[in-house]
């Protein structure tokens, strides 16, 4: 007789997404379970990579990582749940702003926020073609879950629908209702697991943005808000 697969639960951890929150509860209830790592970009598809880890590391149950791309990865014997929080485009680029003004690192955006208003710093990042902090981060990061030829955003809802499909999509402006279907989700697998809402890596408020950065913000960010729509309308459904 075959035994149960292996369940486990995999965030992918987007920047300033509230991940570090749902982080905080799979690590308080699974402790040295939970595990993090990060992984090379690999021209765009490492899932190889996060294959491996799940396939060395037998006594992971819950996986955290910002920076997994490519297809929703499969592992022989386990049942992977994939898991990803959504966030309004504008207020997640104003969150890291302020994150990486904050943040004691040496690198190009963190410097770049302390050296530079919320304007300059969204102008210096979009100038870049290929970063994406400021440009439909989440559109990218979702595409990256589909293959082929399609527009990114056809790609982009495509991932999000599987992510539905197979595992939980939550947004960050309902997190408490996130929570609570994680609970009913992963007791099917964990009886005992209870997750309760915490608050970790929340930046303060500070006075509103100039007008005309949120409207460049909404302008490079048009396919981010219609994922976070689809998002809404496939929650609804429900």
């Amino acid at each position: 007789m075959s035994s149960s697969p292996r369940t486990v639960l995999l965030h992918y951890h987007l920047f300033k997404n509230a991940g570090t929150s749902l982080d905080a509860i799979l690590k308080g209830h699974f402790q040295d379970r939970w595990l993090t790592q990060e992984f090379a970009p690999k021209g765009g598809n490492n899932t190889p990579l996060v294959q491996d880890w799940i396939r060395a590391t037998p006594q992971g149950v819950a996986y955290s990582t910002h920076t997994a791309i490519g297809p929703l990865p499969q592992v022989d014997g386990v049942k992977i749940i994939p898991l990803i929080l959504l966030r309004d485009p504008v207020k997640r680029v104003i969150s890291a702003y302020k994150f990486e003004r904050q943040q004691q690192v040496d690198n190009w955006g963190a410097n770049l926020a302390k050296t530079a208003d919320l304007e300059g710093y969204v102008k210096a990042r979009l100038a870049v073609g290929n970063d994406r902090q400021c440009r439909n981060f989440q559109t990218s990061r979702l595409a990256s879950l589909q293959g082929g030829d399609a527009p990114e955003l056809d790609r982009a809802i495509a991932g999000l629908k599987k992510i539905h499909a197979e595992g939980l999509v939550g947004l960050v402006s309902d997190f408490t209702g996130f929570i609570d279907r994680l609970n009913t989700l992963v007791q099917k697998f964990y009886p005992s697991f209870n997750g309760e809402v915490v608050r970790s890596n929340v930046t303060g408020k500070d006075s509103a943005p100039d007008p005309e950065v949120i409207k460049l913000l909404t302008q490079s960010n048009l396919d981010d808000a219609r994922v976070l729509a689809h998002a809404e309308t496939l929650l609804n459904r429900d």
